[in-house]
């Protein structure tokens, strides 16, 4: 049951991003058994982590060159995302992927606006806080938000022309107080959650996006660039867009079927 006092946020979460080639040649080369066995075996782990409380797992069908499989792991500690970064490597499946990227960070911003609109959307269906009817719709209200997912990097300039480490703290607050302005106009089409990286990877912050509709992806981005804090002081790393997927349909998926959202 979801506390309703409580946002759902992920805030001071550790996040590791794996994307993968899936090696097709080597699976194909397998007997139907031993590939059914090791489906069903990647299967039975990443399932039950779908829905997590602790912290869950999530499986992306990524499109173009850059992988085809992306996991998602949302957990508490760094040590749990060791145990199931390694519970992976331990898989029959790993075999037959190739790692073609990565990502570690710890969340910032998590889905605090979000939960609040849905909250007040489904109060306005006539549905009551801490009621399983709440709880129900609120899952699937969230669920319904998070088939197309966009995630990429970014920096901060620190050029000799454009720095931002030497702006005031004023004059910083005020200019992400814009840019998040345009985030908030797209609240109810994009769940957003920004994880620091500083320390931790190659760039200084990684933004996961969630929406029904990829072509919202490029309209926030876009109007996003026009704005002080990404024209004159971002930097943008790789981006990895693709559709997730439920990890019962991850077996169509490894014969190369499109799995069902």
């Amino acid at each position: 049951m979801h506390n309703p006092q409580v946002p759902e946020t992920l805030e001071g979460w550790s996040v590791l991003h794996q994307m993968f080639r899936v090696r097709r040649e080597t699976l194909k080369t397998l007997a139907a058994p031993r590939r059914k066995q090791i489906e069903e075996e990647a299967t039975s782990l990443l399932a039950p982590l779908e829905a997590r409380k602790e912290g869950p797992s999530a499986a992306v069908n990524l499109l173009g060159h850059k992988g085809d499989l992306m996991l998602i792991h949302f957990r508490r500690t760094f040590d749990e995302l060791s145990q199931i970064e390694l519970r992976v490597a331990c898989l029959g499946l790993h075999e037959h992927l190739l790692p073609t990227s990565s990502y570690v960070s710890i969340v910032e911003l998590g889905l605090y606006d979000m939960t609040g609109k849905i909250h007040a959307e489904l109060e306005t269906r006539g549905l009551q806080r801490g009621t399983y009817e709440f709880d129900r719709a609120f899952d699937e209200e969230m669920a319904r938000q998070r088939e197309n997912v966009c995630f990429y990097p970014i920096n901060k300039r620190r050029g000799e022309a454009k720095n931002w480490y030497t702006l005031p703290f004023e004059k910083r607050a005020a200019i992400m107080r814009e840019h998040g302005l345009i985030g908030r106009a797209y609240g109810t089409q994009v769940t957003q959650i920004i994880s620091g990286s500083i320390g931790l990877d190659d760039w200084e912050w990684g933004v996961d996006l969630f929406a029904d509709d990829p072509v919202v992806f490029k309209k926030l981005i876009y109007e996003m660039r026009f704005d002080e804090a990404s024209a004159d002081y971002a930097e943008f790393g790789p981006f990895f867009i693709g559709l997730q997927f439920s990890a019962g349909n991850l077996p169509a998926f490894l014969e190369g079927g499109t799995p069902s959202l």
